[in-house]
């Protein structure tokens, strides 16, 4: 069973943070290795071209054991939305079709759907979890398949909500959506890394993930997978190291219109940042050390005494069999009233970081936290609803 391994980080011994899907702090190696980086560029005359191609080809190997894929699939992004912005580049959609997506979705994977529906005349259609008696996962799970249809062009959905952590049956909508003739783009930022993911199970179109949350890695440099079907598609820049050769520095000018195989010709340009990359790499070295696994049983184990209890405080809380324990939203039971403010100023009092979304106190805890963290968490909880009330 996994140990507490806060040792691997330099979090305040006074501080609670359970915010990981805010932004996770740096682990000690993940830092060395960016100021290596940065003294790497003190002297550039040190930087061989083979270092515009090693530690990337690192990252997209590291990335791919991760998720179970083939490591040529991967591509560099910086961001979440750019990597959404090349699929939907490459997604045939037309008049009269439909995108599906969930309800209360993070922005950017809703606007660059948006505004691609807008422009093909195309329906945006939003799937919440709707009311009525059972689990709430499991009839929102239900309403996503009965949403996809044969007009069903694209299913753009999270593995879990970023609000409240339900889980989303990817294995039964990518069957779904095969059926329905449609591609599958998954946002995985809040799952892969702290969830197992398996891109051989789930058979998505694409995978995004931002890097600065369950990667562990820096902010503004991400990952995405694209499945061979999109092997051949354009890419949103035409830099040149993604182009067949690009490692031949003297002949860079022999402009060729081919690339490199694989999904490398989704890479952003100047992917090979001598900073970024290798700390992202070191990140994922940690992740797999440590396996998505082992990460969400420790947060199982971890914040057991607060699902126990969240009742008893006033908060309602989705089944364990609905959501993941890495991310979870507590909301106000009805009849119960929790001024926002007032809790904002006693979780600062007490060096309680957590993130408040939509009406969810979202909690996100990681290997770095232990008991004494959710027990500070619990008594700030009581503190605020007595307020409250």
């Amino acid at each position: 069973m996994l140990a507490c391994q806060k040792h691997l980080f330099s979090l305040p011994s006074h501080t609670h943070y359970l915010n990981c899907a805010f932004m996770a702090p740096t682990a000690q190696k993940v830092e060395e290795a960016g100021i290596a980086g940065i003294r790497q560029r003190r002297d550039p005359s040190g930087v061989e071209h083979v270092d515009f191609f090693e530690e990337s080809n690192r990252l997209r190997a590291l990335f791919g054991e991760l998720i179970h894929a083939p490591a040529n699939s991967v591509a560099i992004v910086p961001s979440a939305s750019y990597g959404l912005a090349a699929i939907a580049a490459n997604l045939p959609v037309e008049q009269g079709d439909r995108i599906v997506v969930l309800d209360e979705q993070f922005p950017s994977n809703v606007y660059v759907w948006r505004r691609m529906a807008a422009e093909a005349g195309a329906s945006l259609e939003t799937v919440g979890p709707g009311e009525g008696p059972g689990d709430r996962a499991t009839r929102w799970n239900e309403r996503i398949l009965e949403a996809i249809d044969a007009r069903t062009a694209i299913v753009a959905i999270p593995n879990i909500h970023w609000i409240d952590g339900t889980i989303f049956d990817l294995e039964a909508i990518s069957r779904r959506t095969r059926d329905a003739g449609a591609a599958l783009v998954v946002d995985g930022t809040q799952s892969v890394g702290a969830l197992p993911f398996d891109i051989e199970r789930i058979r998505p179109d694409a995978v995004i993930c931002a890097g600065y949350k369950w990667l562990l890695g820096p902010y503004s440099l991400g990952l995405a997978y694209y499945s061979e079907r999109w092997h051949n598609g354009r890419p949103l820049e035409e830099n040149w190291i993604c182009r067949e050769k690009s490692e031949e520095f003297g002949k860079i000018i022999d402009y060729r219109d081919g690339y490199h195989p694989g999904a490398i010709r989704f890479d952003m340009g100047e992917r090979s940042n001598f900073v970024l990359v290798p700390m992202l790499a070191t990140a994922l070295e940690i992740v797999l050390n440590l396996t998505p696994a082992a990460i969400q049983e420790y947060c199982r184990n971890l914040t057991r005494l607060l699902a126990n209890c969240a009742e008893e405080l006033g908060f309602r809380l989705e089944s364990p069999e609905g959501r993941v324990h890495h991310l979870f939203g507590l909301r106000a039971r009805d009849g119960n009233t929790m001024d926002p403010d007032r809790l904002r100023d006693i979780l600062g009092q007490r060096g309680i970081s957590v993130s408040v979304r939509g009406n969810a106190i979202r909690i996100s805890p990681h290997v770095y936290n232990d008991e004494r963290d959710i027990q500070a968490l619990i008594e700030a909880l009581a503190a605020a609803m007595q307020t409250g009330t």
